[in-house]
């Protein structure tokens, strides 16, 4: 099965599947949110960025002047793909967490609490922008507290680490195949604040090689 991919600023399109090939759609939006406080991800989420300037905080009095509070940025990106297995082997095949980390390049472990199964704790480890980053998270399985919904849905929120969200939906596509839509929303860190532009497309095309590459390990799931 080939995948070709195609990024789409700005603009949300319905993607065209046909029975020889696999499309991938990818859209993405930016957002911005305001916050009283230290940002949760310079306080819980482990992040090394190698030959990264340090800047000291300004011991200059205020002199009675409050100070702004910090504009954190979220972006979105959202790629849908075409799976050819049954949406029940798509949907079983991406409910496995630990697994995960075999199809997302991005992904270095996922283990799951074994007193807790809703929660999980995930690592991130990659090479971008000429350096080493590293993120870490616990995320909880939102479908495992609520009303469940097999074959259509599995979404998630952390709960520490670096702030980010999202869904996976499931859409049936005859008996023998499937189309997944994968939703990730995240916020941008401080220190990647200077390249926050570069990090959608650069994510979506991330995302878009792991859904190709969660194509080919569904086919021998089991």
């Amino acid at each position: 099965m080939s995948s070709t991919a195609t990024l789409i600023g700005s603009v949300s399109t319905t993607p065209h599947f046909s029975s020889s090939n696999t499309t991938t759609r990818t859209r993405f939006r930016t957002r911005t949110r305001t916050f009283s406080s230290t940002p949760q991800s310079l306080n819980h989420s482990f992040f090394r960025l190698t030959n990264a300037p340090s800047k000291r905080a300004s011991s200059t009095p205020s002199h009675g002047f409050k100070r702004f509070s910090p504009v954190m940025e979220w972006q979105d990106c959202t790629v849908k793909t075409e799976v050819d297995v049954p949406v029940s082997v798509a949907y079983a095949c991406y409910s496995d967490r630990e697994a995960i980390p075999n199809w997302m390049p991005f992904i270095s472990s996922v283990k799951i609490l074994p007193d807790k199964p809703d929660l999980s704790r995930w690592s991130l480890n990659y090479k971008a922008f000429g350096r080493d980053i590293e993120f870490s998270w616990l995320a909880r399985n939102m479908q495992e507290r609520s009303l469940p919904i097999p074959n259509q849905k599995i979404h998630w929120r952390s709960l520490e680490g670096l702030p980010n969200r999202g869904a996976v939906r499931f859409y049936p596509k005859g008996t023998s195949s499937c189309v997944i839509e994968l939703t990730v929303s995240y916020e941008v860190p401080q220190l990647l604040a200077p390249v926050a532009s570069a990090l959608q497309p650069f994510l979506a095309n991330l995302l878009e090689r792991g859904l190709e590459q969660f194509a080919r390990f569904a086919k021998s799931y089991t």
